[in-house]
């Protein structure tokens, strides 16, 4: 398995430049942000009491939340103040998606976990933390929708146009580790999906042998595997690879604040689908399942999605889709996670110790 970070000198100039992306960020947020690995979670539950009449909500969030949620939760709280009169503040904790479920899963006090994908919300409630149908929620419960893209530097030195292009000699590659990032999956599933695709149209089967070969192919190329997505992209915009596999949203974000990427979109990738969840446990201890459920369902809103929208997300509301559509392209060959039999399938098929993945990165 290739190392996390190449030479010894990368780890100081990474975390300079994650350091200015994560400040900007960072401005908007209110409260104090709370550690992921839930070491402060009675810290967690004193302050959800708050003063009477106040109330505190804890975020546990995925990294790429961040930039949308620092405007979203200070209109949420805007809301609530003119509607009940209660100050409502946010201690938010923002990691990679499958370290967030973990400390979540582990007794960090969330009110509301705001991951990358679904599997990373059951692992929570199959802890025993989400006790209700989390489901049942408008459009499954998921809040944003993305797709799997590329990202160059300007100008597209590299000529890449799809995903072959990233098999190519001399072409360097980054995404990052599946072990922590959520979004690292999407990234791998859209890959593996795409091998899939190809094969299904040159023999009209889908081949797994032939899917695994094109993503280890792919894996051949790539020079890190990092802990984020947001890692990843730091590394990139620092001058590390040639190209990057990764949310759409992230880029459309970063080019929104002047960083110059051009954006790929392949012929084939997968639909990126966003959860969010209460988590019963916490709000219960905490008594702030009222405002949770309030948050919830603000998300929801076309108030909340066209500021998803701003940020990059595709909007799960049809009439706000439809308003910003042009923005997004539409890629030839678009699937699902169903595409590949659902998330349990996945997990067992590329994520299980014997699963494709951990075969790729041995080199079998």
């Amino acid at each position: 398995m290739k190392p996390t970070l190449t030479k010894g000198w990368r780890t100081a100039g990474l975390a300079l430049i994650a350091f200015g992306m994560l400040l900007m960020a960072a401005c908007g947020n209110s409260g104090n942000a709370q550690p992921a690995n839930g070491s402060d979670s009675g810290t967690a539950s004193g302050a959800a009491a708050g003063k009477k009449g106040d109330v505190t909500l804890v975020i546990g969030a995925y990294s790429v939340a961040r930039d949308a949620f620092s405007k979203l939760l200070p209109e949420f709280a805007k809301e609530w103040k003119a509607k009940t009169g209660q100050t409502v503040t946010f201690q938010e904790s923002y990691e990679a998606s499958g370290t967030q479920a973990r400390a979540i899963a582990g007794g960090f006090e969330a009110d509301i976990a705001v991951l990358a994908m679904e599997s990373d919300i059951d692992k929570i409630a199959k802890a025993g933390f989400i006790t209700s149908d989390w489901r049942s929620a408008p459009y499954g419960g998921m809040i944003t929708r993305s797709i799997a893209v590329m990202g160059t530097r300007k100008g597209n030195p590299k000529g890449i146009h799809d995903w072959e292009d990233l098999t190519r000699k001399g072409v360097k590659v980054l995404y990052p580790n599946p072990k922590t990032s959520g979004g690292a999956q999407w990234d791998i599933n859209a890959m593996y999906g795409a091998g899939l695709k190809e094969s299904e149209a040159k023999t009209g089967v889908k081949d797994p042998a032939y899917a695994k070969d094109f993503l280890k192919r792919i894996h051949k190329n790539v020079e890190s595997l990092d802990k984020s997505g947001r890692a990843s992209m730091a590394a990139f915009e620092y001058g590390f690879g040639d190209v990057i596999v990764t949310y759409e949203n992230e880029l459309l974000g970063r080019i929104k604040s002047g960083v110059a990427y051009d954006i790929v979109v392949p012929k084939s990738t997968i639909l990126i689908e966003n959860p969010a969840a209460i988590v019963d446990k916490n709000v219960d201890k905490h008594g702030t399942r009222e405002v949770a459920e309030a948050f919830l369902a603000y998300m929801f809103t076309p108030e909340a999605q066209q500021i998803f929208a701003d940020y990059g997300f595709r909007p799960v509301d049809p009439a706000v889709m439809e308003k910003v559509k042009d923005k997004y392209e539409v890629p030839e060959d678009l699937f699902d996670i169903s595409y590949l039999g659902g998330w349990d399938e996945v997990r067992k098929t590329l994520y299980s110790p014997k699963g494709v993945w951990y075969q790729v990165l041995a080199g079998l």
